[in-house]
């Protein structure tokens, strides 16, 4: 299969990921581990999900007034995925975990964003397990995130709400203490939430016997008042159903409510829900100074008050490679199919002698220049972002096991990558979406070939886990001005290297000679956007420097791919080197250009947007 000869690839011959074995966490684990875990995810994305990706399309969740139903393929495809382990890969040996690095565990979970990015792969669960872990009492521990490592429970994180989508300063949803004893419960200081939580995914459903909703909310002062801004938001636990000390279900539904399920573009097959807390739908008991029912929804503080969006941050930024990968997968799913479709249809003749000659046979369409030039960007586009993707994982492991010196070097790189490793595949490997149905012509735009799925599916990660221009004004605005512009340098210092490394490889000297000139640009317009010190101008657009540093990045991957390509491939003969030098030529060709419009605006802080009149519209 193409994609696991590309993944094979990346993390071996490009990464070295085998050699993260010499590492004391990684110490049992070797190649043949590695490819095991491969192999198990490749089969059940093959024989679970790819099946069953247009049935949870066109089966969309209902409501029936009691429960939420999806297809039985749904319930098949979680129970298989939690049988792998893969919800506790990456965790301790003593808590079921396989400890595996975490650039294995990515790549593995590859093949499920490939085969049916609707069904999922209880992302959202293994990020709020993961959270409690690091952030959560040993009880919180035991009952919450070991249930959900092994499948039992599932989570999510319910942080928008209808009136607050991505200002998070403005949430107004309550948490106020649960009786004079609230700080004495064996789960965690006791409060009890009322509000609404908008756009949570896999909200509401039957895969599981419970669902932990990880919940942002502030606590009122003295004086009955929130705390303006983010720094009254505090993080809760709050079970769908209530648990006692040990995990085990009480019987007793806590007071979460469904208000309704959003009917989306795209990712159909999964629940993506309106929820209430605290509305009196399921009251849960009463407590001293409350008001009995309807008092509101049980949660369990975690960590300190006030420290909710840190905490909830641990998962965000995982969260964000995740939604690059599936952005990825997408991209790289509709660029085989059209690949394959492509490859096999007929439809006019070549130009030049003979072009027009009706009485000649047609040849397929690949080989017409137009549609190579369609399929390269494709190739271009999604195996870049599953480099960069997985290069990303790969930091993940040193900041997590690597020297003192190294593991901080891996933490300053994410800080500047991560708002590129999530939003550069968001939008070109959705471009490449588009390019897949062009392919396709007429018949792309139909239900009868997955391209059109493929594109719908991707659309909303543009917007999942924090827009463009988000992400945008957080690179802008704080990652590559953070600790004195450090992990900028950090990553010139890396494009460096890799533009000498490429020095040994003369078909690679004009693309290294070009990325050098593109990282000066960078530098110059963040200089220059950031000149007068006003912040309203530096980061007017931010959106396109978003776009060229992220071209710039991507340069800089296919460059060093090419490097590692030609090594392992002196002669560059084979047929995979053939098509990794092309489709680093093709970026260098077509698509690194394109930096010099983007960052034109940025160096002269051009205010043509933000001083366009409203009226004027």
């Amino acid at each position: 299969m193409k994609l696991r000869a590309t993944i094979d690839f990346l993390l071996h011959d490009w990464l070295r990921t085998e050699q993260l074995s010499s590492r004391a966490r990684f110490a049992d684990h070797s190649r043949e581990t590695f490819d095991a875990v491969l192999d198990t995810c490749e089969r059940i994305a093959r024989e679970e999900y790819a099946p069953f990706n247009r049935l949870v399309d066109i089966e969309e969740p209902r409501f029936d007034g009691e429960k939420v139903i999806l297809p039985q393929a749904s319930k098949d495809a979680a129970d298989a995925y939690a049988a792998s382990g893969m919800l506790s890969a990456a965790q301790d040996y003593d808590i079921g975990g396989m400890q595996l690095p975490y650039s294995v565990e990515a790549a593995a979970n590859a093949f499920f964003a490939c085969a049916s990015v609707g069904i999922g792969t209880s992302m959202l669960t293994t990020g709020n397990a993961n959270l409690l872990m690091v952030h959560g009492t040993e009880a919180q521990k035991r009952v919450f995130a070991l249930q959900e490592f092994s499948g039992r429970f599932s989570g999510t994180m319910c942080l928008s709400e209808p009136q607050a989508g991505s200002s998070l300063s403005d949430i107004v949803t309550r948490a106020l203490a649960d009786g004079d004893d609230h700080a004495a419960d064996p789960l965690g200081p006791r409060y009890r939430l009322k509000g609404n939580k908008m756009w949570i995914s896999s909200g509401e459903h039957e895969l599981s016997e419970n669902i932990i909703h990880l919940v942002l909310a502030k606590i009122p002062d003295a004086q009955g008042k929130l705390v303006p801004g983010t720094r009254g938001i505090s993080l809760f636990i709050v079970p769908k159903k209530m648990v006692d000390a040990q995990g085990e279900l009480t019987g007793v539904r806590n007071d979460v409510a469904l208000a309704g399920l959003n009917h989306k573009l795209g990712w159909r097959g999964t629940t993506n829900t309106l929820l209430n807390f605290g509305e009196g739908k399921f009251p849960v008991g009463s407590s001293a100074g409350l008001d009995g029912k309807g008092a509101g929804a049980i949660g369990y503080l975690v960590g300190q008050p006030g420290e909710g969006l840190r905490c909830m941050f641990h998962m965000m930024n995982e969260a964000r490679i995740g939604v690059g990968i599936a952005a990825t997968m997408l991209g790289l799913a509709g660029y085989y199919a059209s690949l394959d479709y492509a490859q096999n249809r007929p439809q006019g003749r070549p130009m030049g002698a003979g072009g027009k000659d009706a009485s000649q046979p047609q040849v397929r369409i690949i080989e017409h220049t137009d549609i190579k030039r369609m399929l390269l960007a494709q190739k271009a586009y999604g195996e870049g972002a599953l480099a960069l993707a997985l290069y990303c994982a790969r930091l993940v492991d040193e900041q997590h096991t690597a020297d003192a010196a190294a593991a901080d070097d891996a933490r300053l790189l994410l800080e500047v990558l991560t708002p590129i490793a999530k939003s550069w595949p968001s939008e070109w490997c959705l471009e490449a979406n588009s390019l897949a149905i062009q392919v396709h012509g007429g018949y792309g735009y139909t239900r009868d070939f997955p391209v059109e799925q493929y594109w719908r599916d991707n659309r909303l990660n543009m917007i999942h886990e924090g827009t463009h221009g988000i992400q945008a004004l957080d690179l802008l605005g704080r990652k590559v001005l953070m600790e004195n512009g450090k992990g900028m340098q950090l990553l010139a210092t890396r494009m460096q290297a890799t533009m000498a490394r490429a020095g040994n490889h003369a078909a690679l000297g004009a693309h290294a000679a070009a990325l050098g000139q593109a990282l000066g640009q960078v530098g110059g317009a963040t200089r220059a956007a950031w000149a007068t010190g006003v912040p309203a101008e530096a980061l007017a657009n931010a959106v396109p420097y978003l776009q060229a540093f992220g071209h710039t990045v991507l340069a800089w991957i296919w460059l060093d791919v090419a490097c590692a390509a030609l090594e392992a491939d002196p002669q560059g003969q084979g047929v995979a080197t053939q098509g990794r030098l092309g489709a680093a030529q093709f970026f260098f060709h077509y698509e690194l250009p394109k930096i010099g419009a983007w960052l034109s605006v940025v160096q002269s802080r051009d205010m043509t947007c933000a001083t366009f009149p409203e009226e004027a519209f």
